[in-house]
């Protein structure tokens, strides 16, 4: 299979932002993927697969993050990505705004 690059912004709808538990959650939803990760917010990037990394990026609610995928698995990879963002991360309605 080609390896993809997808680009993607998303917006942070936590309420405490990406904290630890959201942390913890992409940290384990990417342990399994085979592509590279990365988020990107106020011109830093981090590689997504790193529960510290992501804390110490600090991005706080509706906070827009840069999602870059690329590998093979990118696409799948990317959904997921998108689709636990949209979910607030299973924190309830914490993510209307």
């Amino acid at each position: 299979m080609a390896e993809q690059h997808i680009i993607q912004k998303i917006r942070v709808k936590n309420e405490l932002g990406l904290h630890t538990r959201p942390a913890t959650l992409i940290v384990k939803l990417l342990q399994e993927v085979k592509s590279e990760v990365f988020f990107t917010y106020k011109k830093e990037t981090i590689n997504a697969k790193s529960i510290l990394s992501i804390l110490i990026l600090a991005a706080p609610k509706n906070a827009c993050i840069t999602i870059k995928v690329k590998g093979e698995d990118a696409q799948a990879t990317m959904d997921r990505l998108v689709e636990s963002f949209e979910n607030c991360f299973g924190e309830g309605g914490m993510g209307v705004s």
